[in-house]
């Protein structure tokens, strides 16, 4: 996933936010409240993240709507990841230990419970599938 501008942010917080598929018109209608915002400006920006695979999008009779590809949660995560595979490994060890060293409590529990949960995950024996 690539990297987001700020109008680009704001677009998808109106994506995710959203229960269902979205037209360019209603980002519009949504962000318009805020700042002026052309129509086509919104219908570019829209294009762009699905050129980008931020969003999918789905033909709806003329229009398309537009739906995240992903959860905020994975964007977020891919950024992560591509910002410790541009490291190298020194460089990757220092990082997470200045990102940790950064995290507020709560956050630091989430990041012991998440990596309790992958050590579990990883020590569950597999299970074979028989071969036909």
């Amino acid at each position: 996933m690539a990297r987001l501008g700020n109008l680009e942010r704001e677009v998808m917080e109106h994506v995710w936010s959203a229960t269902e598929p979205v037209t360019v018109r209603e980002v519009h209608e949504a962000l318009a409240v805020e700042r002026d915002l052309a129509y086509t400006t919104v219908m570019t920006v829209l294009d762009r993240l699905a050129k980008k695979g931020v969003v999918i999008r789905v033909r709806d009779g003329r229009a398309y709507r537009y739906q995240a590809a992903a959860g905020q949660d994975q964007l977020v995560a891919d950024l992560m990841r591509e910002a410790l595979d541009g490291a190298s490994g020194a460089t990757r060890a220092a990082a997470l230990v200045r990102f940790v060293d950064q995290a507020s409590p709560e956050e630091a529990a989430a990041l012991r419970e998440a990596l309790a949960e992958v050590d579990a995950t990883a020590a569950r024996p597999r299970r074979r599938t028989p071969r036909s």
